[in-house]
């Protein structure tokens, strides 16, 4: 599993699919491993959650477990930490033998898959009755349509990993050009930095990096495309695909793009900003916390306007799910209520959390501190959208593409520049299809 460091920490949105996970060690765990009997409201709730920052997160999360007060008549909520590495086979062999959780966070499109299986309990009802006391209308623009499908909402947002484009203002500067609005003037900026000794769009597709593939996305999100149509059928050989493509391998060819970057890792890439030698690049929320060199002069870009003339960014949204094996759902979604109101300690403390999702923590002095977080908030969460693009929510078949070799590959060919855009998606076509099948 190769996660992306973001804001000093290692974060996960998705998950292998089963063809692609090998039988990996049991994960280290902390809490109480006891099974609840479902149906009965009595009966402990059991919460897992993943290591989403420093120790110091879990810590945290485990108080504020602890200090739930259930009302009469539901039981208490005990604390569990499933590490990423192997934590598919740990929840879906819980599940399989009923000892798993009632709520939980996970890898963003975990819920999804799940869902298909029958072990996720929709949370519409949790949904209706945000509606009724007002944190509905809490949460940032769109963030909640990713979680609902035909079935209904199979998970609630709480946090989500976007896909800025940062620059380095004192890079620019010394290359004497401006910060870019368009792709036009991102090209223009390129070729500045260019004849400084400095990378005009810093990315890689090296053995653990998958920021490459994030920005292949990105850049056709950008444009107008995506990776699948309306109904989440793979739909990738596109004008708008090609165009993007396109232009990125204009970038590689002229040497904006790194020669290098091919198989850059992310510490390559966090090396490549830390040391000056990136000016522009896609990359995640905490850059800035991950190059104390150059942090300084680091900082969110507005989204470009695209040749196609949408302006719009790639987002990961990370939910909470709950379970159909729990001791009801009414303590389930009365645990996830208490919960959501404790949320806000995250970002307070602060544990390295990403992006948040409601309005009153991305409002509060703590958050807005730090202006590159407004600008994420403010100019690119209500344009962004996620692998699913053009469908609005996400879908069981994306946690394996997310995970699985077609895009990381076809972020290497783009990058090599070998290989015309569209025989490129074509490839990427039939490899989608053959994860979607599944």
């Amino acid at each position: 599993m190769n996660p992306v460091m973001n804001q000093g920490r290692v974060t996960r949105r998705g998950f292998l699919g089963l063809a692609g996970v090998a039988a990996l060690s049991a994960c280290n765990v902390s809490g109480n491993s006891g099974a609840s009997k479902a149906g009965d409201a009595s009966g402990e709730l059991k919460f897992w959650d993943m290591p989403w920052g420093a120790p110091t997160y879990n810590t945290l999360g485990k108080q504020l477990v602890s200090g739930y007060a259930p009302a009469q008549g539901f039981g208490k909520a005990s604390y569990q930490i499933i590490q990423w590495n192997g934590f598919y086979q740990t929840f879906s062999s819980a599940i399989a033998s009923k000892t798993g959780p009632a709520v939980s966070s996970g890898a963003g499109f975990q819920a999804f898959q799940f869902a298909e299986q029958g072990a996720i309990a929709y949370a519409d009802n949790f949904v209706e009755a945000m509606k009724k006391d007002g944190m509905y209308d809490d949460f940032l623009p769109g963030v909640l349509d990713t979680m609902k499908t035909d079935k209904g909402y199979v998970a609630v947002p709480w946090q989500t990993d976007v896909r800025p484009l940062w620059y380095n203002k004192a890079l620019l500067d010394q290359a004497g050009t401006k910060i870019p609005t368009t792709w036009d003037e991102l090209l223009t900026a390129g070729q500045a930095l260019k004849k400084i000794g400095v990378s005009g769009f810093a990315t890689g597709s090296g053995a653990d990096n998958n920021l490459g593939a994030h920005t292949m996305v990105a850049m056709m999100v950008n444009n107008g495309g995506g990776l699948f149509d309306p109904d989440g059928k793979p739909d990738c050989v596109t004008d708008a695909n090609i165009e993007a493509m396109t232009f990125v391998q204009q970038l590689a060819g002229e040497g904006i793009i790194d020669k290098g970057a091919v198989s850059y890792t992310i510490e390559n890439l966090r090396t490549q900003w830390d040391s000056g030698k990136a000016g522009l690049g896609i990359h995640s929320p905490g850059l800035a916390a991950q190059a104390p060199k150059t942090g300084k002069n680091l900082f969110v870009a507005s989204p470009l306007k695209s040749p196609s003339g949408t302006i719009a960014g790639l987002y990961f949204v990370n939910n909470l799910m709950m379970y159909t094996n729990t001791p009801s759902q009414e303590a389930s979604e009365a645990f996830l209520t208490y919960y959501f109101g404790q949320i806000h300690k995250y970002w307070e403390s602060p544990v390295g959390v990403a992006v948040p999702v409601l309005k009153s923590i991305a409002s509060a002095d703590y958050y807005t501190k730090d202006p590159n977080q407004v600008a994420i908030v403010e100019k690119w969460i209500p344009v962004c959208k996620t692998y699913a693009a053009k469908k609005t929510a996400s879908f069981a078949a994306l946690a394996a593409v997310d995970g699985g070799q077609a895009l990381a590959k076809f972020a290497q060919t783009m990058l090599q520049g070998q290989t015309d855009p569209k025989t490129a998606l074509t490839t990427l076509q039939r490899g989608l299809e053959g994860v979607v099948k599944r």
